[in-house]
């Protein structure tokens, strides 16, 4: 546990070589510290110390109300100081990539590289069609923060409730929305482990970070992405309806000098397959092993199925 300069209380993990590289993970949405990652062995053979919190409001980690994305950033310092950690990467996946994007922004002095999985792009992004593309369920639920606080919020503690009795429930309501694709993934039994303990820890005492990352989503972040001057990684399956692949496109188009890699036959939680490959670069690897796509005007490239690696059982 660390705390913050306003007592607040933040839980972390460290897992990996711990004299490697520190790369930190900013989980997903809802989501918690011991969220998927790679088995340890595996980090050890990349020299990663891969560095996981509560985001303020999940699992053990103090709600901290009103909070905009770039709160994250302040956070990740306050841990990183406790570490004795003057610089270090960050990797962030689906609702995590925001926060991750925040500390490029306003840790440039600290953070040697960004990387950003099925991230979503500021909600007044110009000329970015928000919701185009967008599963109804996420697109309920943000209308609803956008209207008003008090019924989104109820509707997400309730939610929340039943997923903490069952972590299964929520997999199993995400199905009929899933392409075949995500279907597949999310079949591994050891994903599905993972995933029911990451949504058991985040719900620990409540619903507050879910509802808070809703509403910082589609508020001002609190910084811009064409601020950032670390070298960004992006990286996206085309067939991703939760963070529309959009998203990417337009973070790719106004993060300076940010490599985008979409993966044509890949979706939302195709982002895990990946990771093993996005920390590996975060770490300070020149590759990633995937092709550059760049970003055609019309259609997507062609690209292989990326290295990933064994995730932690």
């Amino acid at each position: 546990m660390v705390k913050a300069a306003d007592g607040r209380a933040l839980a972390v993990e460290t897992v990996g070589d711990p004299r490697g590289r520190p790369v930190f993970l900013m989980h997903g949405m809802p989501g918690s510290r011991v969220g998927p990652h790679p088995r340890s062995t595996v980090l050890y053979r990349l020299g990663v110390r891969l560095i996981s919190y509560d985001r303020p409001g999940y699992g053990d980690s103090t709600r901290l109300r009103g909070r905009r994305v770039s709160a994250a950033a302040a956070d990740v310092r306050t841990i990183a100081d406790s570490l004795g950690l003057s610089r270090f990467a960050v990797l962030g996946r689906s609702g995590g990539g925001p926060h991750a994007l925040a500390c490029a922004a306003l840790l440039a002095e600290r953070v040697s590289r960004v990387a950003v999985l099925v991230g979503l792009a500021p909600r007044n992004a110009t000329g970015l069609d928000w919701y185009g593309g967008m599963t109804p369920s996420n697109v309920r639920a943000y209308r609803e923060a956008e209207r008003g606080h008090n019924r989104m919020a109820d509707t997400m503690r309730f939610r929340s409730e039943q997923i903490r009795a069952d972590p299964g429930r929520l997999l199993r309501g995400l199905r009929p929305e899933l392409p075949p694709t995500d279907r597949e993934v999310v079949a591994d039994t050891g994903l599905r482990r993972m995933l029911q303990s990451n949504y058991r820890e985040a719900f620990r005492h409540g619903a507050d970070g879910w509802i808070d990352d809703v509403l910082a989503f589609t508020a001002d972040w609190g910084f811009k992405v064409e601020d950032i001057t670390v070298p960004t990684w992006l990286w996206h399956g085309a067939d991703d309806q939760f963070s529309p692949v959009d998203h990417s496109r337009w973070l790719g188009d106004h993060i300076p000098g940010a490599s985008l890699f979409l993966e044509p036959g890949a979706a939302h939680f195709g982002a895990f397959r990946v990771m093993t490959a996005a920390l590996a670069w975060a770490a300070g690897q020149t590759s990633t092993g995937l092709p550059s796509t760049g970003l055609p005007s019309s259609g997507l490239p062609s690209a292989g199925r990326p290295p990933g690696g064994p995730l932690r059982p």
